[in-house]
């Protein structure tokens, strides 16, 4: 698979960031006057922060973030179809899970919501937006707590529910615009500043323009979790498969991403177990590593740096920074020591 990267950034209340980009720009057009006194005018489309997709208007809401399971017990899911960007993270017993962020959409349902790791707070610091889970263990709460206004179903927050036609713990849900409405405009920043830099469009972006041939990706998360990404040349998007078998969501919808961004990165045991008594690991995002982005059936190869948990996370080829296709991204968090990448 590939690897990738972006950058993100804001500022907010309660967030530490730094290296932060101003949120993306607005429409365009119009010739600079002469007149001294008037603001400059933005050189390009309006477009969503998060997916660089063109847009009249962008909500002025924050990025919300969820932590969204993935066992085989919890799918199909509901909502990934809708997020502006999902990670993949391996967490323990070598399962992976998912945190989806969103913006552009609010779906009225996402499910399983469930708990945060110790990776998730470099992932959603730079958001500077909202964190929604389910619970999780006391020091990953209060690290996720300094970087984010988080809203949890353990610490008392409003918005979540169960489904009875699930098990427990398998079936928590909620409407992301219960969450939306409890946002604090102290502690957020809303639109979410750029998270990646995006092309004007797919033929622009850096992997067509610079990469090579890519339709397949095939990652080795961990022995059990395979995930597979195709490229599909009408729609313009891979689509992701689990060993072979298509993912889909709940409403029958196939699971895709404009882009995949592969970031291989170091996954370090911490000294908290689960309720099995597996340890608890945690992926270091921060520093540097190799990255691998896959946009319109290319990849380009290159390099993902992060100074800090609040820090944009930035990927950069030959010395410039990896542009996306516009559209959904979905970033898998590879293991150095255990996972692999298969380009084809």
């Amino acid at each position: 698979m590939v690897a990738l990267t972006v950058t993100a950034v804001g500022l907010a209340a309660g967030c530490s960031g730094d290296d932060s980009p101003s949120p993306t720009k607005t429409v365009g057009g119009g010739v600079p006057t002469a007149d001294k006194s008037a603001p400059p005018q933005p050189d390009g489309p309006t477009v969503w922060p998060l997916t660089g997709v063109e847009t009249d208007t962008v909500a002025d809401r924050p990025a919300l973030a969820v932590k969204i399971e993935n066992s085989t017990d919890a799918r199909p899911q509901y909502g990934l179809e809708r997020a502006d960007t999902v990670w993949e993270e391996v967490v323990e017993g070598g399962i992976t899970r998912f945190l989806a962020v969103f913006q552009s959409k609010t779906p009225s349902r996402i499910e399983p919501i469930r708990s945060v790791r110790p990776m998730d707070a470099a992932v959603v610091a730079p958001l500077h937006g909202l964190f929604a889970f389910s619970g999780g263990q006391k020091p990953f709460v209060n690290a996720a707590s300094r970087v984010s206004q988080v809203i949890s179903m353990d610490g008392g927050s409003p918005g979540f529910h169960r489904d009875a036609n699930r098990p427990a713990p398998h079936n928590v849900f909620a409407d992301t615009k219960d969450f939306f409405s409890q946002a604090d405009k102290s502690k957020t920043t809303a639109p979410p500043p750029e998270q990646f830099r995006f092309a004007r469009s797919l033929a622009q972006s850096t992997a067509v323009t610079s990469g090579k041939a890519a339709k397949k990706a095939t990652i080795h998360m961990s022995a059990a979790y395979v995930p597979g990404w195709t490229y599909d040349a009408g729609k313009k998007v891979y689509l992701r498969d689990e060993r072979g078998v298509p993912s889909k969501s709940a409403e029958g919808v196939r699971l895709s991403g404009a882009n995949v961004v592969v970031l291989r990165v170091k996954i370090v045991n911490t000294k908290y177990k689960d309720p099995a008594g597996n340890p608890v690991p945690d992926t270091v995002l921060q520093g540097t590593g190799s990255a691998t982005v896959l946009s319109g059936g290319k990849a380009v190869t290159g390099t993902w740096s992060k100074k800090s948990t609040g820090a944009v996370l930035r990927v950069t080829a030959g010395g410039k920074d990896v542009l996306l296709a516009p559209g959904e991204t979905w970033v898998e968090l590879v293991p150095t020591s255990t996972g692999s990448v298969a380009l084809s």
